[in-house]
């Protein structure tokens, strides 16, 4: 039985980027690049034909950017992953990508197993997001929220312990992480997490914890406690 392949998607309009990051992956046994685009417009084109599992996107693209593009491909194709690679740190690009429906944010200078990993983690559900950066975007979500005020407690829609494996996946924690704290399996965590997404419209841990945010689900001070063995 062959390994089954992580299918990505490659947006970039420097062809030498593309190559590179071509190169990168094509030596992973569980991923293949089945496509490329120089620009937004056909990267949306080509997702929507391909179906990858993952989209890599650049954010500064001609014509349609990294945003736009991310936000047309959550709505054309759901079931497609995206991960935003920029130069830029600038928490509106971040915000903003996050929004449109990324699982996930590196910045150019990130080494190529940092990418390989990333691939991997949104592929199954995971942020790819260092916790203190996303807990300043959360904070920053949290302020121009316009929803209605918080509802306390434990919400219908997903049970308690769907709850308590989303409070730590907002901090950070890995799938092993939540299960060795909760004493549950790898396999339980990551059935939990599926759920939660199918409940609430998501496809990722990002997604998901800001979702738990804006209902008012947990609070920033949830989310607070460090990573294990930090």
């Amino acid at each position: 039985m062959g390994i089954e392949r992580i299918t990505v998607l490659l947006a970039d309009d420097h062809v030498l980027v593309r190559e590179g990051t071509r190169h990168v992956l094509e030596h992973e046994a569980d991923m293949e690049v089945v496509g490329e685009a120089g620009d937004g417009e056909e990267s949306v084109r080509l997702v929507e034909e391909l179906r990858p599992d993952v989209a890599i996107v650049d954010m500064a693209m001609p014509g349609v950017n990294g945003i736009e593009a991310t936000r047309r491909i959550k709505a054309r194709a759901p079931g497609t992953a995206v991960l935003v690679l920029s130069a830029y740190d600038d928490d509106q690009y971040v915000f903003a990508v996050l929004e449109a429906g990324a699982a996930g944010y590196l910045l150019k200078d990130a080494s190529s197993r940092e990418l390989v990993n990333a691939i991997r983690a949104i592929r199954s559900g995971e942020a790819v997001l260092h916790p203190a950066i996303a807990r300043k975007v959360l904070n920053r979500f949290m302020r121009q929220r316009v929803e209605a005020p918080p509802v306390s407690g434990v919400p219908e829609v997903i049970s308690s312990r769907e709850l308590e494996v989303l409070t730590l996946a907002g901090r950070g924690w890995d799938n092993t992480d939540i299960g060795t704290e909760l004493g549950i399996s790898t396999r339980t965590v990551q059935a939990h997490l599926t759920n939660i997404f199918r409940k609430i419209g998501v496809t990722s841990r990002t997604e998901a914890v800001i979702v738990a945010l804006r209902r008012g689900w947990l609070t920033l001070e949830d989310m607070s406690e460090p990573l294990p063995g930090d």
